[in-house]
């Protein structure tokens, strides 16, 4: 994957999604949102938009996406909805459909997703279905949906069976990531999204984990240009995936590195607030690694030094105790056997031959899960 012409800004990065027709550019940079009406104009098919926003970021980013929008005489209104994981339902996306219905949202207009991954799935999953598709943009807010959820297409809601299960794969018509949004993430929210650039130096880049060995908490206590380069970084590594296999056929599900456990976690938990999805993909990685070498996958001193970069940082590597919920490596493994990668009634798992050498498996016996669920428990 090789970036499109560069920017002014020799901070500033552009990396393109190839996939013929539907391509399409991630922006990073600071300061997009006030300069969003240079990018979001050039995409449109008619100067009529709908954003999709939390009552968080609504406060936090909404007017000045609005005043971008009005100096490029695009013509926009809003729908706000509570922030959250419990805001991705059916009741939620059958709220937002009868406004966007309401309002004459026509097939050549676009929906603009401002926020989280929550309300980049939401959005997403919306705009594939309204009409049968219109465009949408994406501008994540967070760490986490910069490095992943913004990029490649998936889209959706959960269902009390489990997280994600209703969706559609449906390309966005531009991202853009603007790095100076994430000073107003509170330190958890950050901690989240690293999670999930870990998972990119884990999976598939040994070069970039060290990188992170050395500058992640400068990633995370504000140094433009490592944050820059991390979210770079991250979504070249997934641009370059979802070019080859767009619908997870293959190398994409490399990607869900850390998520079979962490969805596991995150459904047992009621999708709470004393869980966030990040949190769980960094216990779930932990996992995976404890898995890996319990099979003589991954040497236990690589496991050791996966745990230990996520303890320098402030990731957590224990399943957190939680009012109200009961652990039990049963209940657990039950969720994971609603994910939706299961094939031939086998759990799909990433595995790690080493830091940067992830492999997809099929074949891991219940028991051998069962054993390192059990030993994650134990307090």
């Amino acid at each position: 994957m090789t970036p499109s012409s560069p920017d002014p800004d020799p901070l500033s990065a552009r990396v393109s999604v190839s996939l013929g027709a539907r391509s399409y550019d991630i922006v990073i940079d600071g300061g997009l949102l006030d300069r969003a009406d240079g990018h979001i104009r050039k995409v449109l098919r008619n100067p009529r938009v709908a954003i999709v926003t939390d009552e968080t970021v609504a406060e936090l980013h909404l007017q000045t996406l609005k005043n971008a929008l009005d100096r490029a005489g695009v013509d926009s209104r809003s729908f706000v909805f509570p922030p959250g994981e419990g805001s991705k339902n059916i009741a939620t996306y059958a709220e937002l459909m009868d406004d966007l219905l309401d309002a004459r949202l026509q097939r050549d207009e676009a929906l603009i997703a401002l926020g989280g991954g929550v309300i980049g799935d939401l959005t997403g999953f919306a705009a594939a279905t309204l009409r049968r598709g219109v465009d949408f943009i994406q501008i994540p807010t967070t760490l986490l949906s910069q490095v992943d959820s913004s990029v490649g297409g998936k889209t959706g809601i959960n269902a009390p069976q489990g997280k994600n299960l209703i969706g559609a794969f449906y390309q966005p018509r531009l991202v853009l990531a603007d790095i100076s949004l994430l000073d107003t993430l509170p330190p958890r929210e950050l901690l989240a999204g690293y999670a999930e650039v870990v998972k990119y130096g884990l999976l598939g880049d040994y070069a970039f984990f060290e990188w992170l060995e050395v500058n992640g908490r400068k990633v995370i206590e504000g140094d433009t240009a490592a944050r820059i380069h991390a979210v770079e970084q991250s979504v070249r590594a997934k641009a370059r995936i979802v070019a080859e296999d767009e619908r997870e056929g293959g190398v994409r599900a490399l990607l869900n590195l850390g998520h079979t456990f962490g969805h596991a976690l995150e459904a047992e938990s009621r999708y709470g607030p004393h869980l966030n999805h990040g949190e769980a993909v960094a216990i779930g990685m932990i996992m995976a690694a404890d898995l890996s070498v319990k099979l003589n996958l991954m040497k236990p001193q690589e496991s050791q030094r996966i745990r230990a970069h996520f303890e320098a940082v402030g990731l957590p590597t224990t399943v957190p105790a939680i009012a109200g919920v009961n652990w039990t490596a049963e209940a657990l493994l039950g969720h994971m056997r609603q994910d939706k990668k299961i094939s031939g009634g086998k759990i799909t798992l990433i595995l790690m031959k080493g830091i940067g050498a992830a492999f997809s498996s099929h074949d891991v016996a219940d028991a051998d899960i069962l054993a390192v669920l059990e030993q994650a428990l134990i307090r």
